[in-house]
C-alpha cells in the first residue's frame, strides 16, 4: 500500500491539515506510552469507556465532514473512513462483513500500533478503535434514514496470538 495521503502544511501557523481538517503527527511510542499511562491511572475499563465515547463522538463528526468534503453518502463514508485510518499508521483496517441495512459490520485490523508498540503483552489492547466504528456506523444510519445505534467491540486481537484483530459492530 503506497497511501496518497494529503497533507498540508501552513506555513504561517504551522498548522497541519488533511482534508481541511486540523491533524496532529506523533511519534508512535510518544502516542502509545501516553495511552498506556493513562490506561494505568484511571484503570483499562474507565479508560476503555472515556476512549469509547469521545471515540464515537470524533468518528461521527469525522464522516460528516468527509462527507461533505468528498461528495460523499452512506456506507462510503464508513469505507473512506477505514482506508484514512490506514494511511495514517495506526495499522489496515478492512470490512470482513458489512450491512448498512442493519448496522452489522465485521472490521479487521492488520499490524495495530497498539500491538506492535507493546509486543510483551498478551491481552485485548486495541479497545481504543471501538467506539469509533459505532460512530461510523451511526453517522451511516443518520446519513441513510435508518433509526438503529449500535454497538462494537474488540472481539478478537492480534496480542492474543491472532493473526489479526476483529471488531464486531452490532444494533443496541
Amino acid at each position: 500500500m503506497h497511501p496518497q495521503l494529503p497533507i498540508d502544511v501552513d506555513a504561517s501557523t504551522g498548522i497541519w491539515t488533511t482534508d481541511n481538517l486540523p491533524m496532529l503527527y506523533v511519534p508512535r511510542h510518544f502516542f502509545v506510552n501516553n495511552h498506556a499511562a493513562i490506561e494505568a491511572a484511571l484503570g483499562r475499563e474507565r479508560h476503555a469507556q472515556q476512549l469509547y465515547d469521545a471515540g464515537h463522538k470524533s468518528a461521527y463528526f469525522w464522516c460528516d465532514k468527509e462527507a461533505a468534503t468528498h461528495g460523499l453518502s452512506g456506507l462510503a463514508v464508513f469505507e473512506h473512513y477505514l482506508k484514512r485510518l490506514s494511511q495514517r499508521g495506526w495499522g489496515l483496517f478492512a470490512f470482513d462483513a458489512v450491512d448498512a441495512d442493519t448496522g452489522y459490520a465485521r472490521v479487521t485490523l492488520q499490524h495495530s500500533v497498539f500491538v506492535l508498540a507493546q509486543p510483551e503483552l498478551n491481552d485485548k489492547l486495541c479497545y481504543m478503535f471501538a467506539g469509533w466504528f459505532s460512530g461510523a456506523m451511526d453517522w451511516v444510519a443518520s446519513n441513510t434514514g435508518r433509526s438503529y445505534t449500535t454497538t462494537s467491540s474488540e472481539t478478537q486481537c492480534a496480542a492474543e496470538g491472532h493473526d489479526h484483530c476483529v471488531f464486531t459492530v452490532a444494533p443496541k
